[in-house]
């Protein structure tokens, strides 16, 4: 129960890969050490002796194959877990094809396919997969080491640090070629991330400044962040149906969305806890919105004035996400007192998401604004219609001729921008990510054109979360979270937000927060991450201090601080964009519904972060970060 069954209370540190590197190396000793030392011309009687039992390995489309020793990983999450030798020398090679399982034979000079080949790594005969980011492929080129999953977590050891350095070239060009569908060329990269971004696929002539920069203000905040930081589980409730959502609130209470109403929890200094009112889903709630609907749970909720209102919406159904319309609840009588559709110029359009107009919205009392997403539309609603009045359902039993909501600002683009998620600023700024990965940002004066359009790296961005000032923005794709800084340097001198301007080439690369491959292949091969966010802070002047994200059972969580320190441990030795491997992780017994921090008002003194809430579908849990006695 709790966080305390996992390999260490529930909670796995990954700020150091001693326990892991260790267990390798028992695998290894006295195999390792005694790779073979021969000249070359005994390596290619051994490749001969390979050819000749049809391990082919050097074809026309098939890249030179080079001797690895292979390790498994097994044993799992157990204490028995280890590293085995699964082959003391083979060799692996990328091999261009029309699918992960066919042999080699059958895709060499195969024209019978109209689909565009892809690259797959093969290893021996034990491992073929598909190059991408779901093999979560990391190096360790000080110990000439991949580890990656493919159906399993492996190791592929080289003998020479050449070796190693030939295969995480060919690894990236597979990788662009298959993510991008074109090849890994200087032109290319340069037509995919354009003049403004190249420093995205050459991260090495990026301007890292701004993470200095950043690095030093977070120093100077007036709550330093502890170095060393542990998490206590303070509080465990019990939900009286599935929980959907979770809907924290920055005042007195925080909501629970389950399948039959809203239940009402108190908010503490160590979490929330202690049931208050439930509120029942009456007949007047429909699915998407407008009457006659059949009854659906709502997916999306958003807290309004002064949280004494809560809108909800729900999917039309059929597997779409998109709503044609949403409730308001009044939160303090259980009732719902407003009912309306989306609509522009006479006809009815679709959301599928609302957010805050801010990020302190909520806490507004009087708000009667906020925003809408589509997939190419982008807008502010108002509940008010044009002369100022607020419709109000509670006494008129009946919800025949559902009002339309104001379209007070916005814009319908002609073409495909698939939008998927957005979120906003303290000031009302608006960051979107969208399905072939771009993420834009909208100053709060328009919204027909982004102020900058960062470029994808191919992974479509599912959840978007930016920093109360807008300097951070994190983005959550399937398989990493990519966190962008937005701050640059104009040409007068004055550092500004892409928000407010658009970035010149003078910019920082992005940085990758990934799990290692053992906890990526342990969270599940069909759990991804879902909505990582930062902690929670509606004042100017306050810094976030974590980003958390959930993937299957696991709740992780990284140290902001620690992610921007370039010169942390675990940057040493990367090419390419910088990958953040070290978190915390939260075990769960079911998968995790959501995790969020509450605002930081409920951060106590001994702590340097608001406690954490975690859902899972039957029950929530209230952890706080307390530093190590």
């Amino acid at each position: 129960m709790g966080a305390s069954h996992s390999r260490e209370d529930l909670l796995e540190s990954s700020d150091s890969e001693q326990e892991q590197e260790e267990a390798y190396e028992d695998a290894t000793e006295g195999s390792s050490e005694r790779h073979p030392k021969t000249p070359s011309s005994s390596l290619d009687d051994v490749e001969a002796k390979l050819k000749a039992l049809k391990l082919k390995y050097s074809t026309s489309s098939s890249s030179s194959s080079l001797a690895v020793k292979l390790y498994l990983h097994v044993g799992g999450n157990t204490p028995k877990a280890k590293w085995v030798t699964s082959d003391k020398f083979t060799t692996y090679s990328f091999i261009k094809t029309h699918s992960e399982t066919d042999t080699d034979e059958e895709n060499d000079s195969d024209s019978g396919h109209d689909e565009q080949p892809f690259w797959v790594l093969k290893v021996g005969s034990k491992v073929r997969s598909l190059v991408g980011p779901e093999m979560g492929l990391k190096s360790f080129p000080d110990q000439r080491r991949v580890d990656f999953v493919a159906r399993g977590v492996w190791a592929m050891k080289f003998f020479t640090e050449h070796d190693h350095a030939e295969f995480m070239k060919s690894y990236e060009k597979c990788l662009f070629e298959n993510t991008h569908g074109v090849e890994a060329t200087e032109e290319n990269k340069l037509k995919i991330y354009g003049k403004d971004f190249i420093v995205w696929a050459k991260p090495e002539a990026a301007d890292d400044s701004m993470w200095e920069d950043a690095e030093e203000a977070f120093a100077k905040s007036p709550t330093p962040v502890r170095q060393s930081q542990d998490l206590r589980e303070e509080f465990e409730e019990a939900s009286n149906g599935g929980i959907q959502s979770l809907a924290l609130g920055a005042l007195d209470n925080s909501f629970l969305v389950g399948d039959n109403g809203i239940q009402v929890v108190k908010n503490f200094a160590h979490g929330i806890h202690g049931k208050g009112a439930f509120v029942n889903f009456s007949d007047g709630y429909q699915n998407g919105g407008g009457g006659g609907s059949a009854y659906c749970t709502p997916k999306k909720t958003l807290l309004m004035r002064a949280e004494t209102n809560m809108l909800l919406m729900s999917p039309m159904g059929g597997g779409k996400l998109h709503s044609t319309g949403l409730h308001q609840l009044d939160i303090e009588t259980g009732k719902v007192v407003s009912e309306w559709k989306f609509g522009k110029d006479g006809a009815e359009i679709t959301m599928r998401d609302i957010t805050n107009d801010s990020k302190g919205a909520q806490l507004d009392p009087s708000g009667s604004t906020f925003l809408g997403l589509d997939d190419n539309r982008l807008c502010r609603w108002d509940m008010r219609d044009r002369n100022g009045m607020v419709q109000n359902l509670a006494d008129s039993g009946c919800h025949v001729n559902t009002p339309v909501l104001n379209w007070a600002q916005g814009h319908q683009f002609s073409r495909g921008t698939n939008f998927q998620c957005f979120a906003t600023t303290g000031d009302g700024s608006i960051v979107v990510g969208s399905l072939d990965g771009k993420i834009r940002l909208y100053s709060v004066s328009t919204m027909r054109l982004a102020k900058t359009a960062f470029p994808g790296l191919g992974s479509p961005v599912t959840h978007v979360d930016v920093t109360f000032d807008g300097k951070w923005i994190v983005g959550t794709t399937d398989t990493y979270l990519i966190l962008i800084c937005t701050l640059f340097t104009d040409k007068d001198g004055r550092t500004k937000t892409g928000f407010s301007g658009r970035m010149g080439n003078k910019i920082a690369a992005p940085r990758l927060l990934k799990l290692t491959p053992l906890d990526s292949h342990l969270a599940g091969g069909n759990n991804k991450f879902r909505n990582a966010q930062f902690s929670w802070v509606t004042e100017n002047g306050k810094q976030e201090r974590h980003i958390v994200a959930t993937v299957g059972k696991f709740s992780v969580i990284w140290n902001f601080q620690q992610v921007k320190d370039g010169s942390h441990e675990c940057y040493r030795n990367q090419q390419g964009l910088k990958s953040c491997y070290c978190y915390k992780i939260v075990l769960r017994d079911d998968s995790i519904v959501e995790s969020r921090f509450m605002h930081d008002k409920f951060a106590v003194t001994d702590s340097p972060e608001a406690p954490l809430v975690i859902a899972t579908p039957m029950k929530v849990s209230s952890f706080s970060i307390s530093s190590k006695r």
